[in-house]
């Protein structure tokens, strides 16, 4: 069994909320090929969504390993004080919310999407990662790839992927799941995450086999600190073609941008814009929000890659599109639906506009 481990964190950004500067990177890569050297991991592969640094790490350790999530966990704070302190990166160990590790990565800040299964004869893996919003962000895409026909033909033509998929949602407010079927039940399953701020997919199974198709974060910063200190940024990883979506199918999904949670101060809409690794930078109204995808075969544990599946001129529809749908929310300014509802507002500033304006009302 292979178990593939995507953890993510802001830690500090470049130039405000923009990217992460290449001596974090390198020096993750450091600390990683250190572990793989004492065989803690198989493999890894560094990268970056806007500003935050991710980790993609292949090891025989299982999901919820607590000597991996110490790991990831150590690198994120080693850095932020090597690092990003001293050359006074904006936001440093911002996503890092605890004071020290307590055998679980989960609910500290970092975000994971994690997956663990036997390697098949041929074993393509997609791994993306957005900047600039919400862990709802995948429920509309999920949807697409795992249960409209009108995106992945596969659930007409083949008689695997005809069986359907399982989709375990979480109450982000309770911290419940709950397993639906699709087809039978997407009428049950998009009443739930057509509200994607409380309801998100957390990992999606085939009915073929009952293997992992895909897996997503699903960490909300503000439910943890009880305060805005910055976008959630979710990873998704997604095992591609036999039983699953092909490749293809997985990328269509993405071909049109919609409209999440984020931007400025997590507190705007705006469109899902797929961008390269090297366009992988926020800056127009610290946005838009964008998404990278990344490519891996898998072998023996080894990650072979990536290849930059968004680093296509197939996609550049779709970026137009995406900045034509950004000017249409930014010249709405602070109004609705551009800014998020009250509901959506509880952790930032708005609850001091209220308390200063407290005894005014009449």
């Amino acid at each position: 069994m292979v178990t593939i481990s995507l953890i993510k964190a802001d830690i500090g950004g470049l130039v405000g909320h923009s990217v992460v500067p290449e001596e974090l990177i390198e020096g993750a890569k450091e600390k990683l090929e250190k572990a793989r050297e004492e065989n803690i991991i198989i493999d890894f592969y560094v990268f970056n969504a806007g500003d935050d640094l991710e980790l993609l790490m292949s090891h025989d350790k299982g999901v919820n390993s607590e000597e991996i999530h110490k790991l990831a966990w150590n690198t994120f704070k080693e850095l932020t004080e090597e690092v990003s302190k001293k050359l006074k990166l904006y936001g440093a160990g911002q996503d890092l919310l605890k004071d020290a590790f307590s055998g679980n990565i989960r609910g500290m800040g970092p975000g994971i999407a994690e997956m663990e299964f036997e390697e098949r004869k041929s074993e393509p893996l997609l791994v993306f990662a957005a900047d600039k919003t919400e862990p709802g962000a995948w429920n509309p895409y999920l949807y697409k790839i795992f249960a409209d026909p009108f995106n992945t033909a596969g659930l007409v033509i083949s008689p695997k992927l005809g069986k359907g998929f399982t989709y375990e949602v979480m109450d982000l407010k309770r911290g419940k799941t709950v397993k639906l079927n699709a087809p039978e039940e997407i009428y049950e399953l998009l009443a739930l995450i057509g509200t994607p701020a409380w309801f998100v997919i957390k990992d999606v199974y085939s009915r073929y086999n009952g293997e992992i198709a895909a897996s997503a974060s699903t960490s909300r910063l503000s439910l943890i600190a009880g305060k805005y200190v910055g976008k959630d940024d979710p990873a998704l990883l997604i095992r591609a073609q036999h039983e699953f979506p092909a490749v293809g199918e997985v990328l269509e999904a993405f071909s049109f941008p919609y409209y999440v949670a984020g931007w400025m101060r997590g507190s705007h809409t705006g469109p899902l814009m797929p961008v390269s690794l090297k366009h992988s930078q926020c800056t127009r109204f610290d946005g838009p929000p964008r998404v990278v995808g990344l490519g891996f075969q898998i072998s023996n544990g080894k990650l072979i890659g990536p290849k930059d599946m968004f680093d296509d001129p197939a996609f550049d529809y779709t970026r137009q599109k995406a900045m034509e749908m950004a000017e249409v929310m930014r010249r709405h300014g602070p109004f609705m639906p551009h800014r998020l509802g009250l509901d959506e507002m509880e952790y930032t500033s708005l609850p001091e506009v209220m308390k200063k304006l407290e005894g005014r009302w009449r």
